[in-house]
């Protein structure tokens, strides 16, 4: 997987990259990606459990990371979605 903007990678498994998101909307404001081109969650495999275990894996270890004490894991789809490739925002604005 290649970026047009160049990100420093807080989390890259086998299966996805996790980085902060290049022009944040919240004070805390991370994508998730997977490296599989996937193009909507609804597209998703849902057989595809080492992108689920990692996506699940990642968030928590985040989370922890950096003492979120509130936050959100959005996943936008159809016409929300700006970009045509599945990715998540785990978003806080503590």
């Amino acid at each position: 997987m290649s970026f047009l903007i160049p990100v420093n990678r807080l989390r890259e498994t086998s299966s996805l990259l996790a980085f902060h998101h290049p022009s944040p909307s919240y004070k805390f404001h991370v994508l998730i990606v997977p490296k599989k081109q996937v193009t909507s969650l609804a597209n998703l495999n849902p057989q595809d459990t080492t992108f689920l275990t990692d996506l699940y894996s990642t968030v928590q270890s985040l989370v922890d990371e950096f003492h979120l004490k509130a936050y959100r894991l959005i996943v936008n789809g159809g016409e929300y979605q700006d970009f045509p490739h599945l990715h998540f925002h785990l978003i806080s604005d503590t």
